[in-house]
């Protein structure tokens, strides 16, 4: 039986496509995060679907949507979700745009077998790229877009004129903001607590809340603030994107190869085993790394090393500590691979335990030859984002879940909300 606050998104999400897909000439705006107008709905049984591509730094994820009106005078229902993904993302394609779009063009392929074909030309596609490609060269970037719009435009899917684009930061933050407290049921009711958003990619992160003081609406910076209305009540949030602040985008950080040509370079680290010798792809580039052979390895110099990375370069509101947040995307990854959570049902953490694993497998890495050789570094820079960067006290807790009522927590979610609620016409 699905939620209600479920079926209340459904039925405005649905009214919207309703609209768009019976008028004779659609139009589509994206230029508002939620426009004021939907179109009422009226619509016989019926089953809707909305395709959501994710381009990660580090993968490209589809997420197929289900709704389905079951008749006129109940309201619609959010029936479930079809996941799928594969590596590298897009951005490791940047003088390769043809078999970039190829990637993709698998993808949606599984649309065509979960999608019925008389639904197909109703069924809008989407693909939102995230901060691999606003690392890339805007020529190459933009060059990867246009072979996915051809992917797009050669199947029988809907495709709106900004179908394929790179999405803003503080956007990212903003959906998945939404997608988790509406899959936790915070946006609806009286006296509801919403959750704060922590999400770590591999070039960027993400952190969303929404301030409970008047102090800390005060002491933020005003590019961190955004206002946006949703079923009848405005939001005012905290949100940011750390462009070069993802896991992935860390470690060259830490290696400190952000400074210097990769070719012909090594770049060692008191994080990695002292006899590491190996090779590491990212962003279309390889890099040669290692442990630093002579010198000392283990928490303590490998967290000196990150922290020069953090220190000072992000804003500290202080009701975070006092706040709740669910954290994924690699901070659930990195919490899976040492074992502090389960990998299907997720799990509660304290700050300080990213930072009791960091020493323990930092100071033992002989014990994690067969794990990541960037286990330990991945967990300190874990650690010092939390602690120094961001400024969470140890006891501050994070829900980590992989998915919320069998739904992927990530903001592809928030982001069909935006496109179908997006839908509409000029009369």
């Amino acid at each position: 039986m699905a939620l209600s606050w479920v079926t209340v998104f459904a039925t405005l999400a649905l009214s919207s496509l309703y609209c768009i897909v019976s008028h004779p000439n659609p139009k589509w705006w994206f230029q508002d995060l939620f426009p004021p107008k939907v179109c009422p709905a009226n619509t016989s049984m019926k089953t809707f679907y909305g395709i959501m591509f994710d381009a990660g730094s580090t993968g490209t994820r589809i997420h197929i949507y289900t709704f389905i009106q079951k008749s006129p005078e109940k309201p619609a229902e959010l029936e479930g979700e079809i996941f799928e993904s594969v590596k590298p993302g897009l951005s490791a394609y940047a003088d390769q745009p043809k078999k970039g779009a190829e990637t993709v063009k698998n993808l949606l392929d599984m649309a065509r077998e979960v999608v019925p074909p008389r639904q197909w030309s109703m069924t809008p596609v989407v693909l939102k790229a995230t901060a691999g490609l606003r690392l890339l060269d805007e020529h190459k970037a933009q060059k990867l877009l246009s072979e996915v719009k051809v992917v797009f435009e050669r199947s029988p899917f809907l495709v709106p004129d900004n179908s394929v684009s790179i999405m803003d930061g503080s956007y990212e933050g903003i959906l998945a903001w939404i997608t988790v407290n509406f899959l936790t049921g915070q946006l609806y009711g009286r006296n509801q607590q919403t959750v704060g958003t922590l999400d770590l990619g591999g070039a960027s992160t993400q952190i969303t809340f929404l301030p409970q003081l008047e102090e800390t609406l005060e002491q933020t910076p005003v590019d961190f603030l955004t206002s946006f209305e949703m079923f009848n009540s405005t939001y005012k949030l905290y949100t940011h994107s750390y462009l070069g602040f993802g896991l992935k985008a860390a470690r060259l950080a830490t290696l400190g190869a952000l400074e210097m040509e990769a070719k012909g370079q090594t770049f060692r680290s008191s994080c990695l085993p002292k006899q590491l010798e190996a090779e590491w792809h990212f962003g279309g580039i390889k890099y040669q790394y290692g442990g630093n052979k002579e010198g000392r390895t283990g928490f303590e110099p490998c967290y000196a090393e990150v922290l020069k990375v953090v220190q000072g370069k992000l804003h500290q509101p202080e009701e975070i500590q006092r706040s709740s947040f669910y954290a994924f995307s690699y901070y659930y990854d990195r919490a899976v691979d040492t074992d502090l959570i389960d990998y299907e049902t997720g799990g509660v953490l304290a700050v300080r335990d990213f930072e009791r694993k960091a020493k323990e497998v930092c100071d033992n890495l002989e014990n994690y030859k067969s794990a990541s050789p960037f286990l330990c570094m991945d967990l300190s820079y874990i650690t010092a984002l939390l602690k120094e960067g961001f400024g969470f006290g140890d006891s501050t807790i994070l829900q980590l879940a992989k998915k919320v009522n069998n739904i992927e927590t990530s903001w592809a979610l928030g982001a069909t909300f935006h496109l179908l609620q997006s839908l509409g016409f000029s009369h």
